[in-house]
């Protein structure tokens, strides 16, 4: 199989380097960019094509998951989150906008290398410990990742999508991607049921 061309974005230095000398020596794996944050993220993207994305959730200039609107469509590079979060909220999210392989940072580089190679073959890929918490859901605004719930507030007090990304520094397109996440998530239809939650 012929080297697949990675992104690592990931905000910790020691993790960065260490993805990035781990998968450097793998004979599967040309490391073409690394990035700490979503704007040294986006840059590479103008500059390159990769085969997968490898990324964290929680970054110093805001979610991971923010750049997948920025990921070229034709052909969509394979998205993979290795993060310390595993709740139900950010796992189903994540599926939700197309990640193909969910693993914890509990996990073993070797057992990453090894979901990321399942991804590759079509197959989604969930570490076991975010499985069992996409079992494990008690309450609607357990479904709701932190960004989700501050979003949910917002609606909730009155503010329009334009308002609300003002508000949080985001595009107006990022709201309206993460509203779309969870009207699914909650099963509500309308903003004006968002806000009787």
């Amino acid at each position: 199989m012929a080297k697949k061309n990675m992104m690592i974005i990931e905000d910790h230095p020691l993790m960065l380097r260490g993805l990035n000398e781990y998968f450097k020596k793998s004979k599967k794996w040309n490391v073409k960019g690394i990035a700490s944050n979503l704007v040294q993220a986006k840059a590479l993207l103008a500059e390159s094509s990769f085969d997968l994305v490898l990324l964290d959730i929680q970054l110093e200039d805001g979610w991971g998951l923010d750049i997948i609107p920025s990921l070229p469509q034709n052909p969509l590079p394979i998205i993979a989150v290795y993060s310390a979060f595993d709740t139900y909220a950010y796992v189903s999210t994540a599926l939700s906008m197309g990640v193909r392989a969910y693993v914890t940072k509990r996990s073993s580089e070797d057992d990453l290398e090894k979901a990321l190679l399942k991804a590759l073959k079509g197959e989604v890929y969930i570490d076991d410990g975010a499985r069992l918490k996409l079992q494990t859901v008690s309450d609607i605004r357990d479904l709701l990742t932190k960004r989700e719930r501050e979003i949910l507030s917002l609606v909730i007090s009155g503010l329009s999508n334009l308002e609300i990304a003002e508000n949080l520094s985001l595009s107006r397109r990022t709201i309206e991607n993460i509203l779309s996440c969870i009207y699914d998530k909650t099963g509500v239809r309308s903003r004006l049921e968002l806000q009787k939650l």
